[in-house]
């Protein structure tokens, strides 16, 4: 009986020993889908590997500030993670591939433009200790404004929110003036007029309310940021080959669902926005042509930093 007692004491320490845990800090609220698509990523890596890793989310910036992510999981001082790819373009172009302007304004062309750049962005992913386990993007960037605009000189003098380089740069092609303005004071900022027309997603207008102040909707989608969800190479290399191959499998499965979550959810946000008063409605063909011209300059522009890397995504992505 000792003896049993004694073996079954063991296997409890065994087990206990074997099981993994991971920190999965994310800059998003919890309520937001692509945080909710983690948490089922964490759900069914428990599950696959029977409680041998488990994933702990920590969202809202609550373990670290959204800026700090990228660098926490690189160093090694939390496993995963996740974080917008974008918000890393300053320190290196091919980061921002998904944020050109115009380069891509679909589901199906944002879907392409990864594939395309995927194999660059995981090589420079691995060049600095991480491992992209999926990528999954937000809604489009449509236009917001609270006057009807027709034409590109509809644009001319009035003040445009611009949050990162990209907004900035659209604005002053636009001939409009960037307002450097993030999303939690754009409802201030709208009631005092300081700013007259922006771009962001449509979940940004449902969620922020955008609706009780800015009249039209045009569905331009001008790009299609995405999130990353990574792993620290040492992390992942760490596990066990079942293991491994359970956090890749629900990786894939999270990709598929996050892009079709995302979409669907862009469908509803959109039709919310009408219900709630606002005129949704196609920019003109002289906006459409005048996007694309933006968008042909502003690749080109891209391409310069990106180098040799960016050319190569942008071709792929073009005889697609």
């Amino acid at each position: 009986m000792k003896r049993s007692l004694l073996s079954l004491a063991l296997v409890v320490a065994g087990a206990a020993h074997a099981q993994v845990k991971w920190d999965l800090p994310t800059g998003y609220a919890a309520n937001t889908f692509q945080t909710q698509n983690n948490q089922q990523f964490a759900k069914e890596v428990d599950e696959l590997t029977g409680g041998k890793l488990k994933i702990t989310l920590h969202p809202g910036g609550s373990l670290y500030k959204a800026n700090e992510i990228k660098r926490a999981v690189q160093t090694g001082q939390v496993p995963s993670a996740e974080f917008i790819l974008s918000g890393a373009a300053n320190e290196n172009a091919l980061y921002g591939v998904d944020s050109v302007p115009f380069l891509a304004t679909s589901y199906a062309e944002a879907w392409r433009l990864y594939q395309a750049a995927r194999p660059a962005q995981e090589k420079l992913l691995a060049s600095q200790g991480m491992k992209l386990l999926f990528s999954v993007p937000w809604p489009g960037q449509s236009l917001y404004s609270n006057k009807p605009i027709q034409a590109p000189s509809d644009f001319a003098g009035t003040k445009m929110r611009a949050y990162n380089p990209a907004s900035t740069r659209v604005a002053q092609l636009l001939k409009a003036q960037p307002v450097t303005i993030q999303l939690s004071e754009l409802g201030q900022a709208l009631a005092t007029n300081t700013v007259n027309n922006f771009l962001t997603s449509s979940a940004s207008g449902v969620e922020s309310k955008l609706y009780e102040q800015v009249k039209y909707f045009y569905t331009v989608n001008a790009w299609l940021p995405r999130n990353a969800t990574v792993v620290n190479q040492k992390a992942f290399d760490a596990l066990d080959k079942p293991t491994q191959e359970a956090v890749m499998k629900a990786a894939a499965a999270a990709e598929k669902r996050g892009w079709e979550t995302s979409e669907r959810l862009d469908k509803e946000y959109v039709k919310e926005l009408a219900a709630k008063g606002m005129v949704i409605a196609e920019p003109s063909a002289a906006l459409k042509a005048e996007f694309a011209k933006i968008g042909d300059t502003m690749t080109e522009e891209w391409i310069k930093n990106a180098g040799a890397d960016g050319k190569a995504i942008v071709d792929a992505y073009r005889k697609r």
